[in-house]
């Protein structure tokens, strides 16, 4: 528990720093004058630079386990930041902002098998802790930018470099322990196999279909989450007249719903099953998305607030479902999901700021709200709960009624 608490509080610097990326958006805009659509490649090019080497780090950490990688991811995200802080031109803050991306992209692997080696037998708990730590980082951004980059302008930045100091102290602490953490791990699960060595791992059917699905879930999830990580201030100064520093805090609250709802997403899949789980985080917030384009500005509060409280307890059991599906690459499908979860984000990203541009802020939010419908390709998914039920069953004989000899 206390390397899991760690990683949450590592997790949460990592993501604090990244969310002051879209939480300046406002006010680059305006010293820059940028438009939508340059808004939108910032966005791309951090997340593409997080993304591509995601899978490539969880690939080779498989293979030789990198302990203190975290720890040199840590140092690309402080050399990004400081650059950001003193960056003169457009042209700098890409370069900035990819040295960020980069520095998560060794991060989340390495972190992502640690929470893993340290869950015991609670998958969805230490996922969740993991996830809260980066969602609550994630919601500090704006609250960061409303009340120190917002009153003392861009330079200001360089003061969070304290946060990417202390990160990698934690991270360097958490570097000593995998060695312990990880044979216990080894151990409980050799242990578990001795147990169910007739149990024969997924056919390359199965886990296709399940990658498949579960990209394109995590695509529709990220394109509707992004248009608000970089476009939702926006939404509330144009549509109700708002402050930068009241949007900012508006952003806040509906970021501090994605903390609670990673960490109820992974203790109920505990209980009920990660298939469940998908279901109901990835197509429930159908109707609240709607209802949104139409709402006034109290409702917009409560209906964000809702939606991202539901649709963020997806990620943990996306995670290990996939997992589940590769159990023995570990380091690659966190890598690989990160990854996807960065880069898909890019994406939409920079075709929303297009959309922005041709179309108007509140257009997007139009075409956002069916985005959910697409939750219902969780039908397609493997259910692994049942097909490992269904062949530790097969072949072994019928336990007798309770009551007859």
């Amino acid at each position: 528990m206390a390397v899991l608490v760690v990683l949450g509080i590592s997790h949460l610097l990592n993501d604090l720093i990244q969310s002051l990326i879209p939480a300046i958006y406002p006010i680059i805009r305006e010293s820059y004058r940028l438009d939508f659509q340059q808004i939108g490649l910032i966005t791309l090019t951090f997340q593409i630079a997080g993304s591509l080497l995601q899978p490539l780090v969880g690939f080779y950490t498989d293979r030789r386990p990198a302990p203190y990688s975290p720890v040199m991811g840590m140092v690309f995200t402080l050399s990004g930041l400081a650059g950001l802080a003193y960056a003169s031109s457009y042209e700098l803050i890409l370069c900035a902002v990819a040295l960020i991306g980069v520095g998560s992209s060794i991060f989340h692997p390495e972190a992502t098998r640690m929470a893993r080696y340290a869950a015991g037998g609670r998958q969805g708990l230490a996922q969740g802790i993991f996830q809260v730590g980066g969602q609550a980082g994630g919601a500090l951004g704006p609250v960061s930018a409303a009340f120190v980059i917002v009153p003392m302008g861009q330079p200001s930045l360089a003061w969070f470099t304290a946060a990417a100091m202390a990160a990698m102290l934690l991270l360097t602490w958490i570097g000593g322990q995998q060695g312990t953490i990880s044979r216990h791990f080894m151990e409980l699960r050799t242990s578990a196999s001795a147990q169910a060595s007739d149990l024969p791992r997924h056919g390359t059917a199965t886990i296709a279909i399940g990658l498949g699905v579960l990209t394109l879930l995590m695509f529709s999830k990220n394109a509707y989450g992004e248009s608000f990580r970089s476009f939702y201030t926006f939404y509330l100064i144009e549509r109700f007249g708002l402050s930068i520093p009241s949007a900012q805090m508006m952003l806040f609250i509906f970021l501090l719903a994605s903390a609670a709802g990673a960490l109820i997403g992974g203790i109920v899949g505990d209980r009920i099953g990660r298939y469940r789980v998908i279901w109901i985080s990835v197509i429930g917030p159908l109707p609240l998305t709607l209802l949104l384009p139409y709402a006034d500005l109290l409702w917009t509060g409560i209906l964000t607030v809702s939606i991202n409280l539901i649709m963020a307890s997806a990620f943990a059991s996306i995670l290990i479902y996939a997992m589940e599906l590769l159990p023995n690459r570990i380091g690659l499908v966190g890598g690989l999901f990160y990854g996807l979860n960065f880069g898909l984000g890019g994406i939409a990203a920079a075709i929303l700021g297009g959309m922005a541009d041709s179309y108007g802020i509140e257009a997007v939010y139009g075409f956002c709200s069916f985005l959910p419908i697409a939750g219902l390709l969780t039908w397609f998914l493997p259910r692994l709960d049942e097909e490992r039920h269904r062949i530790a069953m097969r072949g072994k004989p019928e336990l007798p009624l309770r009551g007859v000899a």
